[in-house]
């Protein structure tokens, strides 16, 4: 006679919280200690030992730039525009990008899964089994959940760790995520790394980077018409349920 063991969901070690505890306890704490030292006034004092570094190791200078910024992003510590910045500056236009692109993606790809660990399937589950709205909205979310994401990455308003924490507590599938992160953030990334490629001669002027350049008409007008574009598919299929009511 043999015994099966079943085991439950909903009685989960609570280990499985840890990791985003562990990022949002970093979280709080870096901000308090690391903000007045991820700045543009660092990169300035550094400057030349990086770009000598650089110079000298470049591939190994490339490594330790995808591993800092991705623990800036995975923390959501201060300094992410900053490290965008740093990327044109030291790499280039095409090759700080993809830096960039890729240490943001591996960092939001690690909170999502942080989430997802912990609150999200716990969450999840919850909507799940529920009638009420918030299985409503999850459902219309999974409906159009390639375009809901692609808006939640080109909308400059949405704070970048709210676009990775969300989708982590509502459920979307993976891939979707981490290749809408890795599309979406791509024409914001070009911005930050273009304003650092000219660093340089920034800094010989004593001026600081103007990051302001994001709200420019010729630079946001792109970005929100990308954004209309993902919103596409929502509008069209609200305006043929209407039709067809």
């Amino acid at each position: 006679m043999t015994m099966e063991h079943t085991s439950h969901p909903d009685k989960a070690s609570p280990l499985r919280h840890l990791p985003l505890l562990i990022i949002l306890v970093v979280a709080v704490i870096g901000y308090f200690t690391l903000r007045d030292y991820l700045t543009f006034d660092t990169l300035r004092q550094h400057r030349e030992t990086l770009l000598a570094f650089r110079d000298s190791n470049y591939v190994g200078l490339a490594a330790v730039f995808i591993a800092i910024y991705f623990v800036i992003v995975a923390f959501s510590l201060p300094g992410a525009a900053v490290a965008s910045v740093t990327g044109g500056f030291l790499f280039g236009l095409s090759l700080g990008t993809l830096f960039n692109v890729t240490a943001a993606t591996l960092g939001a790809t690690a909170i999502f899964l942080a989430a997802r660990w912990g609150l999200g399937r716990a969450l999840a589950a919850r909507i799940e089994t529920s009638d009420g709205t918030l299985k409503k909205i999850k459902t219309g979310l999974h409906e159009h959940e390639i375009s809901v994401l692609f808006l939640m990455r080109l909308v400059p308003a949405v704070p970048f760790f709210v676009a990775n924490l969300l989708p982590a507590l509502v459920g979307v599938k993976f891939f979707n995520f981490v290749f809408t992160t890795f599309l979406g953030i791509i024409p914001g990334a070009i911005v930050f790394t273009w304003i650092g490629v000219g660093l340089g001669e920034v800094f010989d002027r004593g001026e600081s980077p103007d990051l302001s350049l994001l709200w420019e008409p010729q630079i946001i007008g792109p970005i929100l018409g990308l954004s209309a574009l993902a919103a596409l598919p929502i509008v069209i299929k609200a305006v043929r349920g209407k039709k067809d009511i």
